[in-house]
């Protein structure tokens, strides 16, 4: 049963308040305008641009797009055009440098990271890592500053192959993270 209009959503994991704040309508508004232009029928790039054209902001026309895709089952959670990909952070009492070493130096990393047959394709100094995972999906690792002894880490797992797997790296990459934060914080 879909909810009333009157009732406030969260869609893709964002609600009406942020949306209305941002666009000026709430999700039911946006998704009664996208059924009218048979929005059903058009690919994202055409969804997104016709949002454009009715003023919703740019990244906001993107993120819309995403939410009536996943509403009108144009779109699974976690999928994108190349397959499905996931994310998590972490913010840690370390500094910047200490959690870019345990990702970085591999023997570190195996304290914490259960991961076999991952290869670092490329990686900048307290910035961020490329990992080419085993079974040809690849992970996006960044680093932030959140202070002089705290820093965040954020990963995105792509190319993953289906809706399953793409919960079951959530779920590994949530583990992962909190043992990275045991490990470094004890």
């Amino acid at each position: 049963m879909k909810k009333q209009a009157s009732e406030p959503r969260k869609i893709a994991g964002i609600g009406d308040a942020a949306v209305k704040a941002k666009t000026g309508k709430i999700w039911q508004e946006w998704l009664t305008l996208l059924d009218a232009a048979d929005a059903q029928k058009m690919d994202h790039p055409a969804i997104a641009r016709h949002l454009s054209e009715q003023g919703c902001p740019y990244w906001w026309s993107h993120m819309v797009t995403v939410g009536y895709e996943q509403e009108s089952g144009l779109r699974e959670k976690h999928q994108t055009p190349s397959g499905y990909r996931i994310s998590g952070s972490k913010t840690i009492v370390v500094p910047l440098s200490a959690l870019y070493a345990a990702w970085e130096d591999a023997t570190a990393r195996r304290r914490w990271l259960k991961a076999p047959g991952l290869r670092v394709r490329r990686a900048t100094e307290g910035k961020s890592i490329r990992i080419a995972w085993a079974d040809g999906s690849s992970v996006d690792v960044d680093f932030y500053t959140r202070g002089p002894a705290k820093s965040q880490v954020t990963v995105q797992h792509g190319k993953l192959a289906g809706a399953e797997e793409a919960a079951r790296m959530q779920a590994f990459w949530a583990q992962a993270l909190g043992q990275l934060k045991r490990t470094l914080e004890s």
